[in-house]
């Protein structure tokens, strides 16, 4: 396991913070939980605890609920950390982000969540899909429109839009968890996602570099060689 020296002693284009995230959004993807448990401990003093809470939130989209229970409890005995008494990311236009906006959008907000849940989901989907946002949609209809529904409103507008950790790291810990749970048909379209969220090639292939301890390394050379090709297309 990396230590936290060892870690500042890495050159990578990543900070420090971002590949402790990627290696615990990855750890609750795919590893047993005594391994989240040490990667949850090494990134004490290194990460904004809120942003390890976001990350452990949005690992429910990719790794399942139980795995997230599992990685929120671990958290909070790793961390001493008590749950905040109310989510206040839970209500869109809530957070002081967002308070430079139109006062028109933030009282739509409340009082409508889910159309701007849905909203907000929409434009985050289509920022990690860019030109293919439309074939997305209609693929994910053909499967089921209750999916397509839940994609844009609960997946991309109620946890991937949340506040507390930018939407580039967001997609770097998502390639991080579908290559440590071997889901390379996800892995592909969010390596798309995490350069068209504002990641750099470079970054990518750091956070792919972050698992090597994680991952098998014959899995790492694929992902390695599959980002190549992303890149190149």
């Amino acid at each position: 396991m990396t230590t936290g020296a060892e870690t500042r002693a890495s050159v990578t284009p990543l900070e420090i913070s971002v590949r402790h995230l990627v290696r615990i959004a990855g750890g609750i993807a795919g590893l047993p939980d005594g391994q989240v448990r040490t990667l949850m401990s090494d990134a004490l003093g290194e990460v904004d605890p809120v942003s390890v809470e976001e990350i452990i939130l949005q690992s429910y989209l990719f790794a399942g609920f139980p795995r997230t229970l599992n990685a929120m409890r671990t958290w909070r005995s790793v961390s001493e950390r008590r749950a905040p008494d109310t989510d206040t990311n839970a209500v869109p236009g809530s957070d002081d982000a967002r308070a430079g906006e139109e006062v028109a959008r933030v009282i739509e907000e409340t009082v409508d969540p889910l159309g701007a849940w849905h909203q907000r989901g929409e434009e985050t989907c289509a920022i990690v899909y860019g030109d293919s946002y439309e074939k997305l949609r209609r693929n994910i209809r053909n499967l089921h429109p209750a999916l397509d529904d839940w994609m844009i409103v609960d997946g991309y507008g109620k946890v991937l839009s949340r506040p507390g950790v930018d939407l580039k790291t967001r997609e770097l810990c998502v390639v991080a968890a579908c290559a440590v749970s071997g889901q390379q048909r996800q892995l592909h379209s969010h390596l798309h996602g995490a350069l068209n969220s504002g990641a750099s090639a470079a970054e990518i292939g750091a956070t792919l570099d972050a698992l090597g301890d994680l991952i098998a390394r014959d899995d790492l050379i694929r992902y390695r060689e599959l980002l190549r090709k992303v890149v190149a297309a």
